[in-house]
């Protein structure tokens, strides 16, 4: 069984039908009771650092979030699902992550004159094209983005891929049985769909 978290703010719609195409069985995430029975969860994101902290503190997922992560199980996180996966946030200064790896979400550099937020389709560059996350795709696939601001890991060990806009910036980390994505997999189509299959298959979830 897949958890999807539900903290308010997330692209839940987009997920679960992705997940239905690929005849996954999936519940919302409310509570800390809610992952009972769960055996992977996806963190699905659109909102603020600031809000999606606030949320989890409220309905006391983080500490559950951090534990399942520390006990490298499944887990996806989509676009501030990724986010939180930090320290802290240019967005919220005040507020703080999950802390599972150490770094800082930024805002793009404005003196790039990039257009923010960065939206649209745009490429990866895969880093280990041998991780099976990455089976199937082509060899710099396209993503949807939607987003201000980007995690900066202050360990390059766990980058998976970078996106260049105006310089490159990490689009995904994996370790272990975490992957998470700057990018929206479920906004994606065909490739968007290939990987979170893939997350799925490695973790036999289909």
């Amino acid at each position: 069984m897949i958890g999807v978290i539900d903290y308010g703010a997330g692209n839940l719609k987009s997920v679960f039908n992705s997940l239905s195409a690929l005849n996954a069985t999936a519940k919302l995430i409310k509570s800390p009771e809610d992952l009972c029975n769960v055996t992977s969860i996806i963190f699905p994101g659109v909102g603020s650092f600031g809000d999606s902290a606030q949320h989890l503190a409220e309905q006391k997922l983080s500490t559950p979030l951090k534990n399942w992560i520390i006990e490298d199980r499944p887990f996806l996180g989509i676009c501030i699902g990724f986010q939180m996966l930090f320290e802290t946030s240019d967005e919220s200064p005040e507020a703080l992550g999950l802390g599972i790896f150490p770094g800082k979400v930024v805002r793009f550099d404005q003196k790039q004159s990039l257009k923010i937020p960065h939206m649209g389709w745009n490429k990866i560059i895969i880093k280990q094209k041998s991780d099976p996350i990455w089976e199937g795709l082509d060899r710099d696939p396209h993503f949807y983005f939607v987003h201000s601001f980007y995690p900066k890991p202050d360990e390059n060990k766990i980058i998976a891929s970078t996106t260049p806009y105006g310089y490159e910036f990490t689009s995904s980390v994996k370790i272990g049985n975490l992957f998470a994505t700057q990018f929206h997999p479920e906004k994606s189509q065909g490739a968007g769909l290939r990987l979170i299959r893939n997350f799925l298959s490695l973790n036999s979830e289909i």
